[in-house]
């Protein structure tokens, strides 16, 4: 299958390119390169032994978008074009409705004129809020806490709608956790521009020396050892996902929202523990105040990922440690 990929060039799209095109689809990509570096399009080929398309663009420029579908015979899109850092979504919220809901908006106004109604749409974890209960459960009560989270929900029920009003809609919201980790080659993994918002790289960066020590935002939560616990998914098992969920729309119409975790809790210090043993040595840690918003523990049902997507995440945290550190060492952002 020919499949659009926006955003493909980002942390996430880059590992399901490789993933789809490995398994024999033909992958065509989309990117502003407003959140990614156009060298990773290089580190691509040289895994894959070939270049992919890549259109550099916003989603919300219908005209290009539309010519892509069209000339490439595109017969899926996953999704992934957005912009998903919560602190700047607060500071900056009508940046974010406009890139991620009113650009959403766009392409899939584009494929409904096109003909094209098979969508993966790359949602998250933060629809759910504060927990009622654990794990999140697909039908747990939905209320963000943020405009990133209110604005990946809000395309999902714009999706909801469209898939109710045309039986031929194909759509999977697939709602991420916590993706770690790395390719393991150690060409492409996640770079962020700045200081990292995630752990994973921000532990990384402080390895290797860019960051001169790691802050602990809280270690007095009633947790296993007093810091946040999360569930952590290493990125391929990611990928795979979104195979899993091109496959699963083939045979199968509607609206459907997956979770993908792993559906076990991992504190930050498991999972500082688990790189220092990666990396043999300690890292200089510093406890500072919780973070507003930050939750105590939230981690995934994974029991209809199991059943709709027939697989579940398997990539240990010591894995997601070593190829994100591989790919913090490699000296391949010429």
């Amino acid at each position: 299958m020919n499949i659009l990929l926006t955003g493909g060039a980002g942390y996430i799209g880059s590992h399901a390119a490789v993933v789809l095109t490995e398994a024999g689809h033909e992958v065509v990509l989309l990117d502003n390169f407003s959140n990614s570096n156009k060298s990773v399009l290089k580190r691509i080929r040289k895994i894959l032994g070939r270049s992919l398309p890549c259109i550099e663009a916003d989603v919300r420029d219908t005209d290009i978008v539309e010519r892509v579908l069209r000339e490439y015979k595109i017969g899926a899109v996953i999704h992934f074009a957005g912009l998903k850092a919560v602190g700047e979504s607060v500071a900056n919220p009508i940046s974010y409705y406009a890139n991620n809901v009113q650009g959403s908006i766009n392409l899939f106004q584009v494929m409904q004129k096109v003909g094209i109604k098979t969508l993966v749409f790359s949602s998250s974890a933060t629809v759910y809020g504060e927990p009622k209960y654990l794990p999140f459960d697909e039908d747990h009560p939905k209320n963000p806490m943020n405009p990133y989270g209110r604005s990946k929900l809000q395309v999902e029920e714009i999706l909801r709608d469209l898939a109710d009003s045309d039986s031929e809609w194909k759509i999977a919201c697939l709602r991420y956790f916590n993706p770690v980790g790395a390719h393991e080659s150690g060409l492409i993994g996640e770079d962020p521009n700045g200081i990292p918002n995630n752990l994973m790289p921000y532990v990384a960066k402080a390895a290797s020396g860019e960051l001169p020590h790691l802050n602990i935002f809280g270690d007095d939560y009633e947790t296993c050892d007093g810091t946040g616990e999360r569930d952590y998914i290493h990125v391929m098992d990611l990928a795979e996902g979104h195979m899993a969920a091109i496959s699963y729309l083939k045979n199968h119409a509607g609206f459907t929202c997956v979770n993908l975790g792993t559906g076990k809790p991992l504190s930050v210090m498991d999972l500082l523990n688990a790189f220092e043993k990666v990396i043999g040595k300690n890292l200089k840690k510093v406890v500072v105040q919780r973070r507003s918003g930050d939750l105590p523990c939230y981690y995934a049902s994974v029991e209809q990922a199991s059943i709709q997507l027939n697989g579940s995440a398997f990539r240990s945290i010591e894995i997601a440690c070593r190829d994100i550190w591989k790919f913090q060492k490699a000296d391949n952002f010429q």
